[in-house]
């Protein structure tokens, strides 16, 4: 039998070793929400709030051209 044909080789067995599988993943979830959960409430809350002032100044960027600042320079 030709490698090729092979799915064991040790690459395929180093990343199946390596990649965790649907219940790892379900207890890494478990974990990090008790170790982290009471923070968690905030740490939304203030993503949230940096989102949106992001948005708020994106928004305020496109309301004033961009030209603005050299205009009135010239006029001083």
């Amino acid at each position: 039998m030709s490698e090729a044909m092979n799915p064991l080789t040790v690459s395929n067995l180093f990343t199946l070793a390596l990649t965790p599988g649907p219940m790892e993943l379900v207890i890494l979830l478990v974990v990090v929400l008790l170790l982290f959960g009471n923070r968690l409430p905030g740490a939304m809350k203030s993503l949230g709030q940096s989102f949106v002032a992001f948005k708020k100044g994106i928004k305020e960027g496109e309301d004033d051209p961009v030209g603005r600042e050299s205009e009135s320079a010239h006029l001083k």
